[in-house]
């Protein structure tokens, strides 16, 4: 995992909740983790890792990820004994 992804999991992590988290730097822990992105329509995407899906809607019109999804990303997280 390069700096940058664990930099990403510790702001997941980050406790209040950060709403400054970029998106695609999510999607890019998540892929140097082993998992994939399936596209959906619009913006409509999910998460798959470990067997596990979430789904997510990417954040428009700006880039940052919304506080209660980096708080659902983290909890998906946890149930697959992800930690920072």
């Amino acid at each position: 995992m390069k700096t940058k992804h664990a930099k990403t999991l510790k702001a997941i992590f980050t406790k209040p909740t950060l709403a400054s988290l970029v998106f695609s730097d999510i999607e890019a822990l998540v892929i140097a983790l082993g998992g994939e992105i399936i596209e959906g329509s619009g913006s409509r995407m999910a998460f798959i890792l470990n067997g596990k899906r979430m789904d997510a809607h990417r954040p428009h019109p700006g880039k940052e990820a919304k506080r209660y999804q980096v708080e659902n990303i983290r909890d998906w997280f946890l149930t697959m004994g992800i930690q920072q």
